[in-house]
């Protein structure tokens, strides 16, 4: 759910995905030729993209599709880099902070400008917090540009300076700015001004009426086959030789719904790489292709996002009047003791995963907590837990009844084509069907599965949305009551739980605290809260593993996603 920093995985997830033939004749996968009358040949790559774009708007949107497309053709004032954390100037060369640390003045690059020629000037950037904040636009990368609920104070004393202040103290500083890409004032102002900012830059819009301050423009779209980005001839990057970057001059993302697929084309060579890591059953064979030489094989340890299964709390839900069992916190416990996670990673992950007992995976070494409440492999407890609120089988059939005699069960709703997710939801039926739970699952294409998540339509969810940094306070939707990334019930206007109160109060306090070890004993303790309560139940992280054609060169893998096209600007081809 990227609009704040929780991302939905497309492929699948928030992802995401689609459908069946590798490329169609009339878009496979592009081998360029050398333009016409240019003797030297375009430096081009092929990656696999697993669903279609939802829109091109990064201040609209929320999936992973979208932070592709935004790490390709924007910018913001400063970078995380993905590998060590580190915090980078970007389109901010330099800046200073005051000695409470609430001030931070920034000076911007001279001489940057748009894809289109454009000067790029502080007027961008306060244009850019005008866009987010603005509650016509309805953007949710506004919730995660807010310290404590409170909008940042931004202002700008000449073209090259701006000024940035935090309404109270806050532990990442301006690590913050990472999440605001500094879309384009002279194209977008007028959207904004109407109040249409939000529908702004749909999939309709002429490419050439995207611009921005990334190392690629966009050159075509074509809906369920490609997305093609040539160099911005006008980025403002260069190498340590000063030679001027992208160094790519073609960029094509093929999309590919189906995993078989696009194992096919790194196989045969028409993809040479792809924007998701590679499924389980995938690499023996990728292996052996490495092995041979033929591409490259990355293992970057245990995942950051472990799937998640949570079920629908919204309170005020038909659903909840006639089943309020749904609710308790002893079905979550139950679903979590039901569930054995040795043999979920074996089945689901063929074996390349680690169990896990919360949100926050051993492969987030900064803030993991590995002393957590545990609710493990337990069919007995998990039945009693469920004889406890009233769910027993009533009728000798082997499935549980309520009190009112209704079957209890629910429907797990799950990205279709992706099949790390399906496999998951499938296990996760069959161990709770043991213990008398009636559960179906219901797989989705993934617009329609993020469709009925955002609208509250489901009764479960078993799915992937990432996180955009490791920091929690970066990823304060998800933790918060009042967050729209609060999937299992979001934007809530005051905390529905007593338990959901105190990890308001917690995180305000994490996000405040500069003390690191301060922050990370508060965010522990979250931890636990979340651990006993079970919101969302995570069973194994997946390992990470990538491939790559050999043609590759000057990739930076990270775990953080996108795992290589978060740093597209140095990648090259040989």
């Amino acid at each position: 759910m990227t609009a704040s920093r929780l991302v939905y995985q497309p492929f699948p997830v928030v992802g995401a995905l689609i459908l069946i033939a590798l490329v169609s004749l009339s878009g496979g996968c592009l081998k360029e030729a050398p333009p016409s009358g240019n003797k030297a040949a375009v430096k081009a790559l092929v990656s696999s993209l697993r669903a279609e774009p939802r829109t091109f708007n990064r201040y609209a949107g929320r999936d992973s599709v979208l932070e592709i497309f935004t790490h390709l053709t924007q910018a913001g004032l400063v970078r995380i880099d993905r590998r060590t954390q580190a915090l980078e100037p970007w389109l901010a060369e330099s800046w200073t902070s005051s000695a409470d640390g609430l001030t931070y003045t920034l000076k911007l690059r001279p001489g940057v400008t748009f894809s289109d020629g454009t000067p790029f000037t502080s007027a961008d950037v306060l244009f850019a917090f005008r866009a987010v904040y603005d509650e016509k636009t309805g953007s949710a990368l506004g919730e995660s540009m807010r310290v404590g609920g409170k909008p940042l104070a931004v202002s700008a004393p000449d073209a090259s300076t701006v000024v940035v202040r935090f309404p109270s103290a806050f532990g990442p500083g301006i690590r913050l700015l990472d999440n605001l890409a500094i879309l384009p004032r002279h194209k977008l102002e007028a959207a904004l001004n109407e109040g249409t900012l939000g529908k702004a830059w749909d999939l309709a819009t002429p490419p050439a009426e995207i611009v921005g301050l990334g190392p690629f423009v966009l050159k075509a779209y074509q809906p369920g086959q490609r997305l093609v980005f040539e160099r911005n001839p006008r980025y403002w990057r260069t190498d340590g030789r000063g030679q001027r970057l992208p160094v790519l001059d073609r960029l094509t993302l093929e999309i590919v719904p189906d995993q078989n697929a696009e194992l096919l084309g790194l196989q045969t060579g028409q993809t040479d790489f792809t924007t998701s890591e590679v499924r389980p059953e995938d690499y023996a064979t990728l292996k052996r292709a490495a092995d041979a030489g033929k591409l490259s094989l990355l293992d970057l340890g245990v995942g950051l996002d472990a799937d998640s299964f949570w079920l629908n709390l919204r309170p005020n839900r038909p659903a909840v009047a006639k089943r309020p069992w749904l609710l308790r916190a002893e079905l979550r416990r139950a679903i979590s003791h039901a569930v054995d996670r040795r043999a979920f990673a074996e089945t689901v992950f063929l074996g390349a995963a680690v169990p896990v007992h919360g949100p926050v995976t051993p492969g987030n070494t900064r803030w993991y907590s590995a002393d957590l409440p545990r609710f493990e492999y337990d069919v007995p407890a998990a039945r009693r837990l469920l004889a406890g609120i009233g769910l027993t089988d009533r009728d000798g059939d082997g499935v549980l009844e309520d009190r009112a005699g209704a079957t209890a069960g629910f429907t797990i709703l799950t990205q279709k084509g992706n099949t790390a997710l399906e496999r998951g939801a499938a296990f996760l039926a069959e161990e709770l069907k043991k213990v008398g739970l009636a559960v179906n699952v219901a797989p989705l294409d993934v617009g329609a599965a993020i469709d009925r998540i955002e609208r509250g339509d489901y009764e479960a969810v078993y799915f992937r949305f990432l996180t955009t940094d490791l920091d929690p306070a970066l990823n304060i939707d998800l933790w918060v009551s009042s967050g729209s990334a609060h999937v299992w019930n979001p934007g809530q206007s005051k905390p529905a739980t007593e338990w959901e109160r105190e990890i308001d109060q917690l995180m305000g306090r994490q996000v405040a605290a500069l003390d690191q070890a301060q922050r990370k004993a508060l965010f522990d303790q979250v931890q636990t809260i979340v651990a006993e309560q079970l919101p969302m139940i995570q069973f194994a992280a997946p390992r990470i593993y990538l491939a790559t054609s050999v043609r590759v060169v000057n990739a930076t893998p990270a775990l953080l996603r996108p795992a290589i096209l978060w740093n597209p600007d140095t990648l090259g081809v040989r």
